[in-house]
């Protein structure tokens, strides 16, 4: 079993550009379907009203999600974030056939830094569903896009 880097204690940039991405429990195969899509798509605009956290460009592949996200001086720690959206999801996933639990424990997050690229960072990302042969070109997978401008 992998050990997960502790987060820093103290960030020192005012509103932190994260890159995180969590996974089905067991990775299992489900979340690639319009309504499941459109239950994550739903918690995530309400996530700044909510937790004071900005989603950015996301993508979501079968038995995981990728997604970009920013908090407001007020946000709720990210640790309690990703444990809050993930709440509402699995509830609301339920109903679509999904049993329970459905996400895995954690998450893996990336402080992108003053000389990542988001665009490029986005790039690579976008392609996964082609990597992964769901799709023969990135603009063709359905369940990407981004909710907020950051």
């Amino acid at each position: 079993m992998h050990k997960h880097l502790k987060r820093l204690p103290e960030l020192f940039e005012p509103e932190p550009l994260f890159f995180i991405t969590t996974c089905v429990r067991d990775r299992r195969p489900l979340l690639a379907d319009a309504g499941r899509h459109g239950v994550l798509r739903r918690e995530w605009e309400g996530s700044l009203g909510h937790y004071g956290w900005a989603i950015g460009s996301y993508i979501v592949m079968p038995d995981h999600v990728h997604f970009f996200c920013r908090g407001t001086r007020d946000s709720v720690g990210l640790s309690r974030f990703a444990a809050k959206w993930k709440e509402p999801t699995s509830k609301a996933l339920v109903p679509t056939g999904v049993i329970p639990p459905i996400w895995q424990r954690g998450f893996f997050d990336h402080l992108l830094r003053s000389g990542e690229s988001y665009s490029e960072k986005w790039e690579y990302v976008r392609h996964n569903p082609v990597r992964a042969g769901l799709v023969a070109r990135p603009e063709d997978w359905p369940f990407q896009g981004y909710v907020h401008f950051l």
